[in-house]
This record gives C-alpha cells, structure tokens and sequence, in this order.
C-alpha cells in the first residue's frame, strides 16, 4: 500500500515516525517521549535511587545559588529552556529574590501543560516574580530572546545538552548565542563521564520506570497513529559506549514481526534482534565543556561541580 504524501500528514509526530522507522538502522526522536504519561514517568525516574543525575544537580544549585546568581550579575531576567514545571528553578529564583526586590521570569517549553502548572506553582509560592509561559519547540528556533528586559541569565540545566548529537550541540548553542546580547549569561548542566557502572544503572532501574519510558514511544505510537506495537514483544536496552562517550537507548524486538501503523499507511518488519535507537544521552569532561562553550561563542567564566564529580553546572558569558 502506497505511503502517504507528506502534505497528507497531520498529525505532529507523523512525518518523523515515518522517516525514521523507514531508516536503516531505525529511530525515534527522544522528544517522542513527552507526551503526558511520558513526562509523568520522566518524574518518576529522577526519583529512583539509581537516577542520581536530578538529586546531584539539585544539590549543587542548592549549595550554590547564591554565588551563581552574583556571579550571573545585577538586575537579572531569567529564561529556562525546556523549563517543564521549573521544580530545580525554584532555589535559584529564592536566591535571585534575595538580590532583587522583583524579577521576570520566562520558562519555555514545548508542553503547554507543564507550564501551566509551573505558573500556577510558582505564582503560589513567589509573590514577587513575573512569570511568562512561552509555548515554543526551542530545538528548532530560539524564541527572540533580545526583546525581553534587563541582563539575561539564561537556564539550561538538567543535562539536556546531552541529548543533542555533538554538531547539534554546537549549532543549538551558537544559535542561543546570537539570541543574547553581551553581558548576557548561560548556566548550563553537563552530566560527566564516571564510573560505567554506575552510568548502566542510571538508565537500568530495577524498578524498570526508564523502561517503560522508553517503550512509552511505542505506546504514542499506537494512540495517535493508529499503530499496532504489541509493547512487550520489544525489550529496554540501555548501553554505555565508551568509544563515543555516550548512553544510548534501544528497543530491541524480541521476535521476528511486522508492525501495522494506519495512520502511514503501510507495514515495518523487524527481525529478531533489531532494534529502534530512541536516545543518546552523552557525557562530558572538563576539557569537553570548555571546547564545546568555546566553539560556540560563550566565553566559561565558572564551573560547579559536585564532591562526586558526578555533575557540573557551568556559567558561561556572551
């Protein structure tokens, strides 16, 4: 049966199920994963004892949110990319208020929900700030970041740069460069490289919650797409590739099938063994961080890191 025409797709995640079930090896772009049970089980995740990246990161923004906010300077506005409900924002935002009578505040992110929940949150809990949602898939386009008030601390933590392939992490960098102007600051999450033992339990929980994360994209599928995946005939692989410095996420089919999608129109056979690559999640060093800042236009004036030297947070300056 005849795939359908690209101008025939409607719904938003369509056109890349179908590029990338259709490629050789095949893939799922990781932003597949946040629907709403998606996004509730990324939550359930960072509190598994195994995922340490959530409680590390947010122990070091504990410890030093006042340096950072110094550091960042005076009269600052704070931006959040891919801010979701802004749980790990809230000890910065305390720290910022203690340093300016009133602040701005403009989350981003591509769920409309979640961050309507982080205005009613924060509204709740902080008289004094100005909260302004902005809608908008930030891996695509950089909301104009120029037009919004004051000296800007822009947030990116949460180790989401790994997501990116390398050259995408420096042109999604470059282009938050040319959104700011100088003086303007990043403060961005890098997870690092540590113990492989350590990383293949992050992404392996015995409770199997990032497993069923990760089949959650088959789920998606079925609902919105009309697709037929039987979820447990696809198993949860997560691997440490040392060569390449990176986790990367699989679901592997159990058995030999073809899977039936309606809304493509049209059959995807899997053998035994193969698999769909649904994630990489990359780690960093010291040198790697500052290589990467550098080569897209930031200059790194400070870094945080843990006692562990599991997790680093980085200011950097345009």
């Amino acid at each position: 049966m005849a795939v359908k025409s690209p101008a025939l797709l409607v719904s938003p995640i369509e056109e890349e199920v179908l590029r990338g079930l259709s490629a050789r090896p095949r893939t799922l772009p990781p932003k597949l994963f946040y629907d709403a049970a998606g996004s509730h089980l990324f939550d359930q995740i960072t509190e598994t004892p195994e995922y340490y990246p959530t409680r590390t990161e947010r122990a070091i923004l504990k410890k030093y949110a006042g340096e950072i906010v110094r550091q960042a300077g005076p009269n600052i506005t704070l931006v959040e990319l891919g801010a979701g409900s802004a749980s790990k924002t809230q000890v910065l935002i305390e720290a910022l208020l203690r340093r300016q009578l009133r602040a701005d505040f403009y989350p981003v992110d591509v769920s409309s929900s979640a961050l309507q929940g982080a205005l009613k949150t924060l509204n709740g809990h902080f008289p004094r700030l100005r909260v302004s949602p902005i809608v908008a898939d930030y891996t695509h386009r950089i909301p104009d970041l120029n037009s919004l008030p004051g000296r800007k601390l822009v947030l990116f933590i949460g180790s989401t740069i790994g997501n990116f392939e390398p050259e995408e992490a420096m042109a999604f960098l470059k282009s938050v460069h040319r959104s700011l102007q100088s003086g303007d600051a990043l403060l961005i999450g890098f997870d690092l490289i540590k113990d492989a033992g350590v990383l293949h339990a992050a992404y392996n929980d015995a409770q199997g919650v990032t497993a069923a994360f990760n089949k959650n994209m088959l789920v998606r599928i079925n609902r919105e797409l009309g697709g037929s995946f039987d979820v447990d005939s696809f198993e949860h692989v997560a691997l440490w590739n040392r060569r390449k410095s990176r986790i990367e996420m699989h679901l592997e089919s159990l058995y030999q099938q073809t899977v039936w999608v309606q809304d493509l129109g049209r059959g995807f056979h899997f053998e035994k063994g193969e698999r769909i690559h649904t994630e990489n999640s990359y780690k960093f060093n010291t040198v790697s961080i500052a290589r990467l800042l550098r080569r897209s236009g930031f200059k790194l004036e400070t870094r945080w890191i843990d006692a562990q030297g599991w997790f680093c947070e980085a200011l950097a300056r345009v």
